[in-house]
């Protein structure tokens, strides 16, 4: 009887053990994926964040040229300076979301050309108001 009883709670326990393994397994796997899933997901998240914050540095750029010349040419009249403070915008708004998202070293280069962007309108807009520091003109800010 003892060894019959044995036998079925052997039986029984090596089904149970089983189960136990195969959820385990099952979980782990679950686990990976999400895992997997997640990393694929923030390196796609970066990689936009990238390519937009480029995107605006650019545009943040050409509108900084396109206003030196427009002060060139003709005076500037309201929806020059609107193109110019849309891009600046533009451009803050998404290196504060990258600053969110990026890495240290990521943040350090677009750091640099942040400043440098910052320094050029900040350069414009006293050209543009006839106060500029001393050396600043129209060719040191291009």
């Amino acid at each position: 009887m003892i060894i019959a009883v044995a036998g079925v709670a052997g039986t029984l326990g090596g089904a149970l053990l089983t189960q136990r393994g195969s959820e385990r397994a099952k979980r782990l796997e679950i686990e990976l994926v999400r895992d997997h899933e997640e990393v694929r997901e923030n390196r796609s998240l970066r990689r936009t964040c990238y390519v937009e914050l480029n995107r605006d540095a650019r545009q943040f750029t050409t509108a900084l040229n396109r206003h030196l010349h427009v002060m060139r040419e003709r005076g500037v009249e309201e929806a020059d300076s609107d193109a110019l403070e849309g891009a600046k915008n533009a451009h803050r708004d998404r290196y504060s979301e990258a600053q969110m998202i990026a890495p240290e070293e990521v943040l350090r280069r677009a750091s640099v050309v942040n400043q440098a962007l910052n320094k050029v309108y900040g350069q414009v807009k006293r050209l543009e108001l006839g106060a500029p520091e001393p050396g600043e003109t129209m060719e040191t800010a291009a």
